[in-house]
């Protein structure tokens, strides 16, 4: 099966979403999301799941107003929240097929 990874550049990314440049450099520089292609902030590239991360931090800094330290801290359990949902998902149907 192919996986389809669909690309953005930062200029795309500012353009369709909306988002000031120094607001994707800032969750970068949190961490929150990272690039996935591009050495200098203006040949960046982001993949969807970069984007989708990025959207979220960027509503939850100017919806609630609160810090990119919080936001980095929230958005890291979001993720972790995900990871652990896929992983019991994954054991949930491992333990139906040995029932089975």
């Amino acid at each position: 099966m192919n996986d389809v990874v669909l690309k953005i550049s930062l200029q795309e990314l500012c353009q369709y979403e909306g988002l000031t440049e120094q607001l994707i450099v800032d969750v970068v520089s949190y961490g929150i999301t990272e690039p996935t292609e591009g050495h200098s902030v203006a040949d960046w590239v982001f993949d969807t799941s970069s984007v989708y991360w990025l959207q979220k931090a960027a509503r939850l800094y100017h919806d609630l107003d609160i810090d990119w330290v919080a936001v980095a801290m929230v958005i890291d359990l979001l993720q972790q929240k995900e990871a652990l949902e896929e992983r019991n998902r994954i054991i949930e149907q491992q333990l139906n097929r040995l029932l089975e």
